[in-house]
Formats: structure tokens, C-alpha cells, sequence
């Protein structure tokens, strides 16, 4: 087997409870995210050569060093989540009359964030960072990470062609891969 490479998203926040876009916003976990994370755990067995990178907002951190508390996470700044910026940390009630919201929805998720990170340029920002990772070690990598960064990388490196939105995980969950050339992943499974 190649070099093992798992995605996990971070644990639940505030935020993600109530539906919002929380991108920018260094919000920590709240009590029911720390929980659920120490109860899935056991999904994620630490290995001794194995290196922890994730992203530098707490959620990320706080995730990391529940589920690997020995370990101190290598933060990479590449790895963050997209900056929603007007509908950052607004939901979908909030911006239900919000004509720049409906023409986003509209788009299927695809136009720039107004005010906000370009979709394109947060794609290129999250794979660079992978490969500027990848670059830089040869042991097997854990990324503590956001679900739109997951998306982002697996989008593009993954063997198995699927849409963007269709790597989407809860908070909590991750994906098991295996590295098949230079970046290349080949996804063998869902931790959920």
C-alpha cells in the first residue's frame, strides 16, 4: 500500500449548529462538538511516523488535539476555509431576501462569494497547500481540516471523479486514502 493520507472535518461549532456559514470566523468547538469528536476517536488509530497538519482556526486545533493529544499539529495557513464574506456567519433565513444570496444559489454554488474568496481562488489556495504538504514529508499525513478544504483537494487529486459538493462531509467524519503517485489519492473509505 502506498502512503496513507485521512481527511477528517472538524467537530461541531456553534455556528454549524445553527446552519451558518462560518468560513473566517475563528469559532472554537462548542460542548457538543467536543463530544462527538472524542466519541469517534476510535475512527482515527495514530501511527508513529504519522504527522498531524491542520488548519490554524480553532475548531481545526481544538479537534486536532482532542483526538490526537500527544501530538502537536503542524498549522498550515493554506489550509483554512473559504471567507464567505457578506453571508459569513449568516444561514439560509438570515439571507433568505438577499438577492446575492439567490443568485449564488442559483449558480449552484459555483459564483464568487460577494465581498468574500473567490471559489476558484479557494480551490487553487487549498490544493497548493496539499502539495506544498506533500512536498515536504514522506510519512503518512492527517489533515484536521474544513469541509470545504476536504472538497477542494479531493475534487481535484481524487482518482474517483465526482463533483465538488459531493465529498461533503458532517462535522466529525473523514476519508481514509491512499497517495497513487505524486498527489494522486485513491479514496478507500467514509470514516463516519
Amino acid at each position: 500500500m502506498g502512503r496513507s493520507i485521512r481527511f477528517i472535518r472538524h467537530g461541531i461549532t456553534a455556528g454549524n449548529l445553527e446552519k451558518r456559514y462560518v468560513g473566517s470566523t475563528d469559532e472554537g468547538l462548542c460542548e457538543t462538538g467536543k463530544q462527538l469528536i472524542s466519541e469517534k476517536s476510535y475512527l482515527y488509530p495514530f501511527s508513529e511516523r504519522e504527522i498531524i497538519y491542520a488548519s490554524p482556526l480553532r475548531r481545526c486545533k481544538e479537534t486536532a488535539e482532542i483526538l490526537f493529544p500527544a501530538i502537536r499539529p503542524i498549522l498550515h495557513k493554506g489550509l483554512r476555509e473559504c471567507n464567505f464574506g457578506e453571508f459569513e456567519y449568516k444561514n439560509y433565513l438570515e439571507l433568505a431576501d438577499n438577492a446575492k444570496y439567490q443568485a449564488w444559489i442559483d449558480s449552484g454554488g459555483t459564483m464568487d462569494f460577494p465581498g468574500g474568496e473567490g471559489n476558484e481562488a479557494f480551490k487553487e489556495r487549498c490544493t497548493k497547500a496539499y502539495e506544498e504538504i506533500l512536498l515536504n514529508t514522506d510519512s503518512p499525513i492527517t489533515f484536521v481540516v474544513h469541509g470545504g478544504t476536504i472538497m477542494a483537494i479531493l475534487n481535484k487529486y481524487s482518482l474517483e471523479k465526482k463533483g465538488y459538493f459531493d465529498w461533503q462531509l458532517k462535522n466529525g467524519e473523514g476519508y481514509l486514502c491512499e497517495l497513487v503517485g505524486e498527489y494522486s489519492l485513491k479514496v478507500l473509505q467514509k470514516l463516519s
